[in-house]
């Protein structure tokens, strides 16, 4: 059974707006960056199901390098989220700002 483009176009702008929705509404540096990554893998399926539907790998190929920066953004995250638990215990995004040199 091949899934058709439109339930998977559907299913990533359901995952975005998830995402999206977790990204403002949320206070905490953590959850922010979950939504992120939801945010991002929503973006990943839909490349990979364009890809899937033309016949060409490079949605994949992209997909992977989205896969990458995401990593990266997850370990610069946690950097910051363990510099600020460093100097004041909890993740809130107004103390990042007791960040500065």
């Amino acid at each position: 059974m091949i899934v058709s483009v439109d339930w998977v176009l559907g299913l990533s702008a359901i995952l975005f707006g998830i995402g999206a929705f977790g990204f403002l509404a949320r206070r905490n540096i953590i959850l922010m960056l979950v939504s992120i990554e939801v945010m991002l893998n929503a973006v990943n399926l839909s490349l990979v199901g364009f890809s899937r539907h033309l016949d060409e790998p490079t949605g994949q190929i992209l997909a992977l390098f989205v896969i990458a920066v995401a990593a990266a953004e997850a370990g610069v995250g946690l950097g910051l989220v363990i510099a600020l638990n460093r100097n004041k215990p909890g993740a809130a995004v107004a103390d990042l700002t007791g960040l500065k040199w």
